[in-house]
This record gives structure tokens, sequence and C-alpha cells, in this order.
């Protein structure tokens, strides 16, 4: 008998198993990179993407898969994507699960699992996803049904950026992933809701802004356009409203405007500076003296008031997609709705509040002194009283001034640069200093995670592969990610990360010069040649000890094309910026 050709087989139509379903499913999504440490958790996944036109960023630890991941969610507004392994890869990746969930911002952890008839047994990196993850994550769900795998990816990303945004956590055992799925196509995406203010809500606020002599406007969250942010604050100026920024949301207005001089003050427009940490007085006492606060985006939480000390018996309106998770304190007005949308529709009303434009110069004439660089004054020596060595300080008594380095960072970057930092005191530096002029132009972490740095920046690099991407790091930041220099070198991410290396944990040692004076105790750091370490990764590598070497260090840092790590060697008595009485 004749062999018979078998039928041919569309290709859309021929079941997937559901480890490439998940692939096809985030291509639909506008998946563009998924990060992570490869496991054999997860092989069929990875089979996946070996023909996909998602790149694999193959990183050298899940923390800094996770934080990349974390950035891109917060630079894009889609989920980042991590993909991990089971037992000691999911714990590594929790760090950035925490962050992404405090931070509010959208992202995805694939996690590999056991087999499922190994579940309950102790079976080799056996643990309890839900247990692990579920009280910082958005939601977590195993796929224990092939046929399921698409629309559990569709539910995640949507659930990941809907409402508050934040992390959604996957588990994906390895024997499901080889089970046949279905068919290539996946399920449509879903629709995000960006909610709007009823017409009401809007007049009820305007009224309140025409009733009030001092409103304050505080800005956060995710997803601010360069339209968005520009709108409010063309009518914030225009109103004589000061806008002062959640902590480390400051990329969410920009902080100058070059539409002409208004009330006396040429190009600086209604921003205002920060709250929380690093925050400058003045900043703390606009939150104090306001007779109305709006917060778009952004809840009155810890940091932002002080330790629920600041601002919390004002008049307030709250505008918060979903509910009001997060807030402390008063609320007079609360309106469910997307900020960024929110405020295109407030800045087309008829609103004409009648603010006190002495309140409004005297806040920008504030914010403009603590932005401005001054030189560091000489500090005095620690106080190593002990004996035991611990000063943290270098050998070398050559010093930069980290205030000078951003007065020439102030000229040298581009208007669109991307900052990154991690957790500790470097971070004051360029929180103050450093003006954000559009949207999507800083990732740090919002709930003090140290590490973020490095990853980040690998990140935006691949992200927005035209734009600038610099990072400040602390010695004790840098080197809990600065590993992934080598997932640079090797994905071709170009970025310069300025390493402040004081030899100490500055932070917690400036806690023990005010609680515990003369015992420093566990803090100190030995460093390696940052530089040197730098360049044996493939990367550029130099050291600057002085001020009026780093212009030319940094130039030639940027010129190389590649990664590169500016070594700052700091005196480690400064503990932050100079003090500027406003």
């Amino acid at each position: 008998m004749a062999n018979v050709a078998p039928e041919p087989v569309d290709p859309a139509e021929r079941p997937l198993s559901a480890g490439h379903l998940i692939v096809a499913q985030l291509e639909r999504e506008g998946v563009r990179r998924v990060y992570g440490v490869p496991g054999e958790s997860f092989l069929d996944v990875l089979d996946g993407l070996h023909d996909s036109p998602i790149s694999t960023v193959v990183t050298r630890h899940e923390g800094g898969a996770g934080f990349m991941a974390l950035a891109e969610g917060r630079l894009t507004g889609l989920p980042g994507v991590a993909m991990v392994t089971r037992g000691p890869g999911a714990a590594n990746a929790f760090i950035a699960v925490h962050t992404a969930y405090q931070d509010a911002t959208p992202m995805l952890l694939f996690v590999g699992l056991i087999p499922v008839a190994d579940r309950g047994r102790e079976a080799f990196q056996e643990f309890d996803l839900t247990g692990w993850f579920g009280s910082t994550a958005k939601k977590v769900v195993t796929l224990d049904d092939p046929t399921a795998a698409a629309r559990i990816v569709a539910e995640s990303v949507h659930v990941a950026r809907s409402g508050r945004p934040g992390p959604v956590v996957i588990g994906i055992p390895e024997d499901v992933l080889t089970l046949p799925a279905g068919p290539s196509g996946g399920v449509r995406p879903l629709a995000v809701a960006r909610p709007r203010a009823a017409e009401a809500e809007l007049k009820e606020l305007v009224r309140r802004f025409e009733r009030a002599r001092r409103p304050l406007v505080v800005v956060g969250g995710e997803e601010w356009t360069a339209e968005s942010g520009q709108e409010l604050m063309r009518w914030a100026t225009r109103h004589s409203i000061p806008v002062l920024a959640d902590f480390r949301a400051y990329d969410a207005v920009p902080h100058d405007l070059e539409d002409g001089p208004e009330h006396g003050l040429e190009g600086t427009g209604a921003y205002v500076g920060s709250l929380g940490y690093g925050r400058g007085d003045h900043a703390a006492r606009l939150l104090d003296e306001a007779d109305l606060t709006v917060f778009l985006g952004a809840p009155r939480g810890d940091v932002l008031s002080d330790g629920y000390t600041r601002g919390l018996d004002s008049e307030t309106v709250l505008v918060l997609p979903g509910d009001a998770q997060g807030h402390s304190g008063r609320i007079d007005q609360f309106v469910s709705a997307h900020a960024p949308t929110f405020v295109l529709d407030l800045v087309t009303t008829s609103a004409s509040p009648d603010a006190d434009v002495a309140w409004f110069g005297a806040a920008r004439e504030a914010q403009a002194r603590f932005t401005t660089p001054a030189p560091t004054p000489a500090p005095t020596a620690l106080n190593d009283s002990n004996g035991s060595g611990d000063s943290g300080a270098p050998d070398d008594n050559a010093y930069i001034d980290l205030t000078a380095v951003m007065a020439v960072l102030r000229e040298e970057l581009t208007p669109d640069a991307v900052i990154t930092y991690g957790a500790g005191n470097h971070a004051l530096w360029p929180a103050r200093y450093l003006p954000h002029r559009s949207p999507a132009s800083l990732v740090a972490p919002r709930n003090g995670a140290m590490g973020m740095g490095i990853p980040a920046a690998v990140a935006a690099s691949l992200a927005f592969p035209g734009r600038e991407v610099v990072s400040v790091a602390g010695d004790g930041c840098f080197l809990m990610n600065g590993q992934e220099l080598a997932t640079a070198v090797g994905h071709g991410a170009v970025f310069v990360a300025l390493v402040v290396d004081n030899g100490c944990y500055a932070t917690i040692r400036e806690h023990q010069e005010g609680a515990y004076p003369g015992r420093p105790s566990g803090t100190r750091l030995t460093n390696p040649d940052f530089a040197a370490w730098a360049r044996s990764y493939g990367a550029y590598g130099e050291t600057v000890t002085s001020d009026r070497d780093f212009r030319e260090a940094f130039r030639r840092a940027r010129a190389s094309g590649l990664p590169a790590v500016l070594h700052l060697i700091q005196d480690p008595a400064v503990r932050a910026p100079a003090t500027t009485a406003v």
C-alpha cells in the first residue's frame, strides 16, 4: 500500500506546549524583553524564547533580573518580565517583588516549580509560592491547566497594570509546561481601564480650589506623560499653585518650563521640590501650611508625611485609580481616576483659583536656593574613639565633592537623560540637584531597596537605546548587584555609573553617630579598585579624586560607547549636601 502524505496543518492551528504558549502570549502583550537566570524548571519556556522576537536578557543574579523587570515597568508602563527558578531563585527575586509592590510598579515574575506529582513531599527546592509572595504581590497564580497558559498571562498583565499597579507572580510547574496547550494564537490582550472623573467631581474640586488661599498639589505614581506633566505645570504656574512630588516620583512633572517668565522667575514653573527623605525644609512647611492639598496619583503615606506627622489634617482631595490604599489622614473628596488623565480634564475647566501669590513665590525662591549647588564645607573628622579602626576612611586623602559633580552633570546631561540609583546617602545628591524635564527619566526604589541602581541602568539603556543613562551608586549599594555590569557588556547596554566610595554604609553610620556617638559598629566596607574591576568586565573604568578632573572624565566615559564606571573617592565624614537655609 502506497504511503499517503499527511494533510498539511496550519501552524496557527498546531497545538503548542504550555511553555511555548506563554511566550506567544507575551509577544501578543507587547513584551520586548524578559530578564532572568535560567533554571531547569522552565526549560520549555526557554525553548519557546529561542525563536521568539522577545529578547532574553541573561542576568547574573535573580535580584538583578527582578530589578531590571521593575525598571522596565516603571519606564514603559508595560509590566517588566522576570523569570527565575524554584526555591533559591524565587528567594533571590523576592526583593524586586516587594519593591514593585510598595512602589506600585507593574511587573510579572514567572517562577519555575517542581512537578505537580512531587508537591507536598519536600521535593528538591520545593516551597509554597502563595505563602511566600501572597502578602507582597497583587496576585499569585499557579498554572495547573496547560490550556489556561495564554489566559493566565493575559489576566496577569491586566492585573499588574490595572488600578494601583503592582507585581503578579506566576508559578509554572515544569511538567505542566511541556503539555499540549492549544493553538498558537493565544488570546486577545485585555483592555486596561483608565477611569476618568465625572463632571460633578471636577466641579466640586474646582470649588475647593477657588475657596483655598494656599492650595498645594502633590504628584506621584506611574504613567505620567509629557503632555499631562506639562499641562499641569502650566496650569499650576498660571494660578500660583505650588507642586510637590512624592518621594522618588520626581519625574512625574517637568521641573522647569520654557514658556517664558511668570511671577518674576523665568522658566522655573510651579515645581517646588519633593517630599520624603532628603526633602528641603521648605517642602515640609508647604505641607503643613496648605489649606487644601490635592494628591494626584500618590497617597499621603509614611515617607511623604515624615512618618505620619505632617499635613494629616488639611482639607484633602485624593485622586487615585481604584481605592485609597496607602493613604493616611483626612480625605474630603476621593476621586477614583487615572491621575495623568484627570489632569488633562482639570486644566480644561474654567477653574480660576485666587491663590496666595506671595506664598507661591516664596516656595519657588526657596526651591531655587535649595537646588543650587554650593561647595560642601570640609567636615569634622569621624569619631573613632573605640579604637576599632572602623572609620571607613580610604587611605588616600584626596576626596571629591559630590555637589561639584552634580553641578557638572546639570550642564552635561541631555534633557531626557534617565537617572537611576538605589538606596543610601549617595542618592541625596542626585535627588536634590539633578532636574527632570521629561517623564520616565527616574528609576529609584521608593521602598528603599539597595542594589537597584545598576540593574535599572541596564534596563533603561535597553528600553531606550537612544537616551543617555547615568546611575549614581554608593559603594555598598553598587556591590549588591554590580555584577550586572557583565549583563550590560553582554547585551550592549550603555550607561555611566558613578560609584561613590566612602568606605562605609553611610546612612547607618549617620544614625549611629546620632544614637551611639563614638561607637561605630558593623558599617565599615572594604572596597576593590572599582575602575580596574570595571575594566576586567570589558567596561570602561576610571578613578576620579579631584573635582576639576570630573568633567573630562565623564566625557571620556560617555564617549567610550561602553558601560562605564567612574570611581569617585568621597570623604567618609560627609553625610549629605551642604545645608542651605530655605
